[in-house]
């Protein structure tokens, strides 16, 4: 009678290939893992550094451009002549010259390299010019910055000028009709012309006294 016998060598030797096998698929996998990792990794560096290189020139860009708009700012502001109304007011004009005035308006001032600021009384004639010096009118000038000392001297030396005391660091009379006062990096030009009398130096005085602790 014969037997049959279970064959141990079989099963060992079928158990160590489907363990290959299964070691085999693990690997396989990982590299695959580490391939698609490696890819996606190589992929995104180069957007990154596009990005953060795309980031700093917008930054550079917009700080240029402040720094240009701040710089013009700050020019035009420099070249632009003071405006002389703001440091004197109608009520101020008036009591100087001792009528009704209009209010001030800008113009030219040759002299003085600035912009006038001229009040008119009712008698003055028609039409006004604020560019040019009339009766009836009380025109005040004021020139700011290191080119006040320059025009103050070159006005100096083309009148009579007559020095006064108590106004500014420095002051004069032009001998004609106006009163001139230097005050640190200010140039202060006072006129005051009555319609029907000679320039008031008494009434330059007083408006020069109103105007000078305002600049």
């Amino acid at each position: 009678m014969s037997s049959t016998h279970p064959n141990p060598g079989g099963r060992i030797r079928l158990g160590a290939c489907l363990y290959a096998l299964a070691v085999s698929a693990s690997v396989a996998i990982l590299l695959a893992a580490c391939g698609s990792s490696s890819s996606s990794s190589s992929a995104a560096g180069p957007s990154s550094s596009a990005a953060a290189s795309a980031a700093s020139a917008t930054t550079a860009v917009a700080a240029t451009s402040t720094t240009t708009a701040a710089t013009a700012t700050n020019t035009t502001t420099a070249n632009r002549p003071f405006n002389s109304c703001s440091v004197v007011t109608h009520a101020e004009a008036a009591r100087a010259i001792g009528e009704s005035v209009t209010p001030g308006v800008l113009g030219s001032a040759t002299v003085e390299g600035g912009l006038a600021c001229v009040f008119y009384g009712p008698s003055a004639p028609k039409p006004t010019t604020p560019n040019v010096a009339q009766p009836d009118s009380v025109r005040v000038v004021v020139v700011k910055g290191p080119e006040a000392l320059r025009y103050y001297n070159a006005y100096q030396s083309k009148v009579h000028a007559q020095p006064l005391a108590g106004y500014g660091d420095h002051a004069y009379y032009d001998g004609i009709g106006s009163l001139s006062v230097l005050n640190g990096e200010s140039y202060l030009r006072i006129a005051v012309i009555p319609a029907d009398a000679p320039p008031s130096l008494t009434d330059e005085e007083q408006l020069a006294e109103a105007i000078l602790p305002a600049l």
